[in-house]
């Protein structure tokens, strides 16, 4: 599998979500999903069974899609039509069919919106986490993902190696992140010891900055195809500004956070990007802070992660994978009435 593949997935499902946008679970199934399955190598009925009957909550329950290696379940796929918003008790619906089938992997998807579990036994305690969700449009950046539920990497086992090689670079992103300020003096001490006192100064104002790079590229590595061939080099991240299909303005940096800074501050100088969001702070979803007139947010206990400070005192929250940065850009320059192409790094 790679990228080119999950792309022409996505344009089918898309272009038939499009002309049927309330779609219910048969139909989902049907013109969707099969093309899933096929994209991971499963087959109907070769090795993937309908309708499979599993235990969950003392009850016997039919999971949507059971796929089989030698006769035995090895993930399980529960389906929603497009018309069904994912929730907490499909999750959990999911989580005890993988529980008490003894079954490592599932998905859980409606066919715009796409979840991956995990079953592991740990210290004799059965868990099922999520190893990530993702929308349809941005599926092609999860080829990684992806490839431990195919068919081949399941047979091979690899999927182990591909999901705990995931789970080592979240983890080594998590201690980057939380103990940033701490790592950050280390490497001053180990740099003004071993140089020269006189180099402290700058050791201090790019020791931060080498640490949010390596977790740039870390979540990087977690979203794309890391077993692929590499991508070409490029001289940035590079974000395009257009009003009626024309480019007005463009930005690029070698920081996916700078450039998107500049864009946002561009959107608040010239396009009174303020003015469309307020009253602030601007919250998008249901608990980030994005945009604020202050780097504290509303109950003044926390601050933003990554703050960077725009025009008229504004602060832009620029902790985020690339992903979510993408999401967030594209999100503000609508409001604005203008739309956005990335290119470079993205």
């Amino acid at each position: 599998m790679d990228k080119s593949a999950v792309r022409e997935y996505v344009e089918q499902a898309q272009s038939v979500i499009e002309a049927s946008p309330q779609m219910d679970e048969a139909n989902t199934k049907a013109a969707v999903l099969r093309d899933f399955l096929d994209l991971l190598g499963w087959e109907i009925p070769t090795n993937t069974q309908l309708e499979y009957s599993v235990k969950a909550f003392g009850k016997t329950y039919k999971v949507d899609y059971a796929l089989v290696l030698e006769g035995v379940p090895v993930a399980f796929v529960e389906a929603k039509g497009v018309d069904t918003s994912l929730t907490e008790n499909h999750r959990e619906q999911l989580r005890a069919y993988l529980k008490n089938e003894d079954v490592n992997l599932g998905i859980l998807t409606n066919g715009e919106e796409y979840e991956f579990f995990r079953r592991r036994v740990i210290d004799s305690k059965v868990e099922v986490n999520t190893l990530g969700e993702t929308n349809l449009e941005e599926l092609p950046e999860r080829v990684t993902i992806l490839r431990a539920f195919t068919k081949d990497a399941i047979q091979n086992d690899e999927w182990k190696k591909i999901l705990d090689r995931i789970n080592e670079l979240k983890n080594a992103r998590d201690t980057l992140e939380n103990e940033k300020d701490d790592l950050a003096e280390d490497i001053v001490e180990l740099l003004t010891e071993n140089v020269s006192e006189v180099i402290s100064s700058h050791a201090e104002s790019q020791s931060k900055e080498l640490i949010d790079r390596l977790v740039e590229n870390i979540e990087d590595e977690i979203e794309v195809d890391s077993n692929g061939p590499s991508p070409p080099p490029v001289d940035g991240y590079i974000v395009n500004i257009l009003e009626d299909g024309a480019t007005i303005q463009s930005f690029s940096d070698s920081q996916q956070r700078e450039v998107m800074a500049e864009v946002v501050d561009y959107l608040v100088a010239e396009h009174g990007l303020i003015s469309e969001i307020e009253p602030l702070p601007y919250i998008p979803g249901r608990k980030k802070v994005i945009i604020n007139d202050q780097r504290s947010y509303p109950d003044e206990e926390r601050e933003m992660r990554a703050p960077k400070e725009l025009t008229n005192g504004y602060y832009l929250e620029t902790h985020d994978n690339k992903k979510g940065k993408k999401r967030e850009i594209r999100r503000l320059a609508k409001r604005c009435g203008l739309e956005v192409d990335f290119d470079g790094g993205w």
